[in-house]
């Protein structure tokens, strides 16, 4: 499944689709391969896989701790690839949300054609605008991958227009300015940010950075096509006593959410 049908499936039901983070690798590769399918059993409709990265700029500590562990376990890209194919196989779209360095170093080229012979549906890139390289969209057009940019508060209308000219899938809307983690309420701009965007776009727009509970869920669902939760499930592995209890964890907070995106 693509994430434009996982979007349309969603705005057909009447609801804001769910999006669920995990970095690859944590608490192992087959862990978090574990925990993914437990989220989309529980009601995630599109997968984001995290690639492991040494600076992840936008990344607050809970998921900067899982990825350092992820990396110290030795993760490679290889293991990613494998992590989206095992997700794929389920039917879910699973899209790799990566910073530019790691995906220049494997190559765009290479890194669009193994990710779609993963059965990937494509990259959100946190740390690269548009405009900034002319390798990676030709790449990912190629191999028919998703091309998911930012937008955040600061964006101006121009930007907005130029970033999501060049977005495929849908657009990552960052609800506040600064780094990812929990929050206890929704940012006052995402709203506005949202309302922004879509007058830009016909694609779908997703709401991320701070989404712990089905109450917020259930507010941003109110006036965006995606909720974003990244943190928050993380947050859950790392605090589980094993691995089993973090896929319990991780599958029961994925209801809560899905419960959230479906409130009227």
């Amino acid at each position: 499944m693509t994430t434009s049908v996982a979007f349309e499936k969603a705005r057909a039901e009447g609801r804001a689709a769910l999006v669920g983070y995990l970095p690859a690798g944590y608490p192992s590769v087959e862990g978090s391969i574990a925990a993914l399918k437990a989220m989309i059993q529980a009601g995630v409709d599109v997968v984001e896989v995290g690639l492991p990265y040494s600076d992840p700029l936008i990344d607050g500590p809970v998921i900067q701790t899982a990825v350092d562990s992820a990396l110290r376990a030795g993760t490679t890209t290889t293991d990613v690839l494998r992590v989206v194919e095992a997700v794929a196989a389920t039917g879910a779209p699973a899209v790799v949300m990566s910073y530019w360095n790691p995906l220049d170093r494997y190559g765009a080229a290479a890194f669009a054609r193994d990710l779609a012979a993963a059965g990937g549906a494509g990259v959100i890139t946190p740390d690269l605008t548009p405009d900034a390289d002319d390798t990676w969209i030709p790449a990912a057009r190629e191999h028919g991958l998703d091309t998911v940019f930012l937008v955040a508060p600061s964006s101006t209308d121009a930007r907005i227009a130029m970033t999501t000219a060049a977005c495929r899938g849908f657009v990552y809307a960052t609800s506040v300015m600064g780094v990812t983690g929990t929050r206890d309420q929704v940012g006052d701009a995402a709203a506005a940010l949202v309302s922004r965007t879509k007058a830009a776009t016909d694609l779908p727009v997703a709401v991320g950075l701070g989404v712990s509970n089905a109450g917020q869920a259930a507010e941003i669902a109110g006036f965006a096509d995606g909720v974003v939760a990244g943190s928050a499930f993380v947050r859950r592995l790392l605090e589980a006593p094993d691995d089993a209890a973090g896929v319990a964890a991780v599958a029961e907070l994925a209801g809560e959410l899905a419960e959230g995106v479906r409130r009227r």
